[in-house]
């Protein structure tokens, strides 16, 4: 009986050993999208895929994502003349499928499970500071079916769990914004400032003043299983935590300098922040708000926060300056120690996990 646990044991732990991960990152100095695979010790690239079509331009793959079937993934080109583009490809050999033109700077995005669509904010970089944009997108048929006005420079579009919100935040007014992703209508807006914690009335957009942002808030996170969403606070150093029965800011996190990117982990334990400022990637116990661990990345600028499906790895995709390469970071959120790291192309930024494999 005893020699039997022990065969058991050792096929558990070698079972376990064999799991590998896949996630996608984007270079947008580089016009590539790496695919990389980290098996439980090493990470490494397995594939580089070159994504611009104008090879004496550099189109700039900022926003990826992997729709929730895992077949295929998506990439924003952020510098377009003027526009940029949605391109879909199969996540079976990499190949495109299908494109179509947004608006200026797409940048973030993410698929409803609900309805299939694509909600992908246009940041709307150039030209005079004002409202800009969330396209909603057919996935299917790549179709740009409508634009809907939010603020000045909206960017980290994501979906509630159940498929049916939409958020964003709008770096310039400082708003956090809510829609309904079955009327495609705004449904809720915030204004995330210090000491102007109410919903604000419903206006045209024409009558709002677009004004520089104090918060600068970059990215928004929904928690899976709870009301409520977490704001990356770029400019006021701070993640804001926004309970959506009350529509309030009920809490805010002072952070080191430049929060970018957040992310709350499929299990609701970990919240982790990618800090531009600093260097750094912050680690967060959700339940109590614990700050419980900050470690320094393996170069300068970390941007986006990709986490595995079983909240077992935090994956850091991290600008470096210049020439330098882009890199990916491995966290791992048991030991909470940087374990591995692998170069990808220049300016490493959109990052999304595909799945798990054993």
């Amino acid at each position: 009986m005893k020699s039997l646990y022990f065969f058991f044991s050792f096929l558990t732990i070698n079972v376990l050993s064999a799991q590998n991960y896949y996630l996608y990152v984007a270079s947008e100095s580089d016009d590539t999208v790496s695919l990389l695979k980290f098996d439980g010790n090493s990470i490494k690239e397995i594939k580089r895929i070159n994504v611009g079509f104008y090879p004496t331009e550099v189109e700039g793959p900022h926003g990826i994502t992997v729709d929730p079937s895992g077949d295929f993934w998506y990439v924003t080109l952020a510098h377009g003349n003027p526009f940029g583009k949605l391109i879909k490809y199969s996540t079976k050999d990499n190949t495109i499928i299908d494109e179509t033109t947004l608006g200026l700077f797409p940048a973030s995005m993410e698929v409803s499970k609900v309805t299939g669509f694509i909600y992908c904010v246009n940041f709307n970089l150039h030209g005079n500071m004002k409202p800009s944009s969330v396209s909603v997108i057919d996935a299917e048929t790549m179709t740009e079916i409508t634009k809907i006005k939010t603020g000045s420079m909206p960017h980290g579009s994501r979906m509630s769990k159940d498929g049916l919100k939409q958020y964003s935040v709008a770096m310039m007014s400082g708003e956090l914004f809510e829609i309904d992703a079955l009327s495609l209508k705004v449904s809720r807006i915030l204004n995330l400032e210090k000491n102007s914690e109410k919903k604000h009335t419903k206006m045209k957009m024409s009558e709002k003043q677009m004004n520089h942002s104090v918060v600068k808030p970059t990215w928004v996170i929904p928690h899976p299983t709870k009301g409520l969403v977490y704001v990356a606070g770029n400019g006021s150093n701070e993640i804001i935590e926004v309970n959506l029965d009350k529509w309030m800011i009920s809490k805010r996190i002072k952070v080191e300098k430049g929060p970018y990117n957040v992310e709350i982990s499929p299990n609701g334990r970990y919240m982790i922040a990618t800090l531009k400022g600093s260097g750094e990637t912050a680690i967060w116990q959700l339940e109590d708000g614990f700050l419980i661990k900050t470690i320094k990345n393996s170069t300068s600028v970390p941007h986006g926060v990709a986490i595995s499906s079983d909240s077992r790895y935090a994956f850091i995709s991290v600008e470096g300056k210049g020439g330098e390469p882009g890199i990916v970071d491995v966290i791992d959120l048991k030991s909470l120690k940087l374990v591995d790291k692998v170069e990808v192309g220049k300016q490493a930024g959109g990052i999304a996990f595909w799945k798990k494999e054993i």
